[in-house]
């Protein structure tokens, strides 16, 4: 077991297996020392424990949740590629978007929940640059979706 995987455990979480595509993509591709992952959704054992938008239909609260889903989603999805996740030297970026009501304006908040994630689960390596959009609509519904982009060790 990789030392990320044993601080998974500690914290109570399993890889789970890759999503697989919505379309005709891949869930992550590397490119020279960098795996650059696809949006990942919050599934959960193929489908989406919740829809609809941040802000009407689902709570930040619960939308943060979702986004700490995608975030290990997208680790899923590094994984897949790299084989072993103790090859990553750090998360560079996420980005996080976020299906919103009208006037929801707390995207970031609902994106801490990837970024928080990744921080507790890669420590220093888990820090990175981010962005947190608002959107109409997002595929299936789906409340979040966060892509990631890492950097391998050499």
């Amino acid at each position: 077991m990789s030392a990320v995987e044993a601080r998974l455990a500690e914290l109570g979480l399993t890889l789970p297996e890759v999503v697989p595509p919505l379309a005709s993509y891949q869930p992550a591709v590397r490119s020279g020392a960098y795996v650059y992952t696809a949006g990942q959704l919050p599934m959960v054992e193929g489908k989406l424990p919740v829809t609809g938008k941040v802000g009407a239909e689902v709570t930040p609260e619960e939308a943060k949740e979702l986004a700490r889903v995608c975030a290990l989603n997208a680790l899923a999805a590094v994984k897949s590629v790299v084989g072993d996740l103790d090859s990553v030297a750090r998360v560079v970026k996420v980005v996080g978007f976020v299906a919103s009501a009208s006037d929801f304006t707390g995207q970031p908040g609902v994106v801490n929940g990837a970024s928080e994630l990744l921080g507790e689960v890669l420590g220093e390596k888990g820090v990175h640059a981010r962005s947190a959009v608002g959107v109409a609509v997002l595929p299936l519904d789906a409340p979040v979706e966060v892509e990631i982009q890492v950097e391998l060790a050499q």
